[in-house]
């Protein structure tokens, strides 16, 4: 049976929702192609109709789950974003957290078209939270962007710190409680100084 465009684009659709889970939770090298498929509901043999290599499908899915965690960052603040992000729940959810604590080490080792797609999706999370930054009047251009890069990159190594850990170990959860203490902190020392300021 022939197979329409529409239905085509929702399998690749499915292929790429499917592949964005399994390598967050798995790691790119922890899913083979095969596997992908069966856990789609399709032939190993269907990939090559969709995908030019397992690269491409890294990339796209990556992209996909990327921006998805990006709609999360548009409704919240930064102190709701620190909440949410640097959580027990968020760490134990491996398959439907953040892209970035999953697969920035995996990335790393990855082709450069990989390596892009996590840069624009780490670029349009820094833009949307540092626009919501507090600074003061008097701040320097960019200084929310600063202080939220600051930030991002201790919320993913808090949640990858604390995931390297077993998961009913007391250091897991210290790394995650301090992190979010003194995350929290230094948001509201900020806030504090564009209250000054302003």
């Amino acid at each position: 049976m022939r197979v329409t465009k529409a239905q085509a684009q929702a399998n690749r659709e499915h292929i790429v929702e499917t592949a964005s889970v399994l390598f967050r939770e798995r790691g790119f090298d922890g899913v083979g192609v095969a596997d992908l498929m069966a856990a789609a509901g399709f032939t190993h043999g269907g990939f090559y109709k969709h995908f030019g290599s397992k690269a491409d499908l890294m990339s796209e899915a990556s992209a996909n789950s990327l921006a998805r965690s990006l709609v999360g960052a548009e409704m919240v603040d930064v102190q709701g974003f620190i909440d949410a992000y640097v959580s027990k729940e968020h760490r134990d959810g491996r398959g439907s957290g953040c892209t970035m604590a999953a697969l920035c080490g995996d990335a790393a080792r990855q082709s450069d078209e990989v390596k892009t797609a996590f840069a624009d999706g780490i670029e349009r999370t820094l833009q949307t939270l540092g626009d919501k930054y507090p600074t003061g009047p008097d701040a320097a251009s960019g200084e929310g962007r600063v202080k939220m890069i600051d930030m991002l990159a201790r919320a993913v190594g808090a949640i990858i710190l604390s995931r390297a850990c077993p998961a009913d170990s007391a250091l897991a959860d210290e790394i995650l409680a301090v992190c979010h203490a003194e995350m929290t902190a230094s948001l509201l020392m900020s806030a504090d100084s564009a209250e000054v300021a302003g």
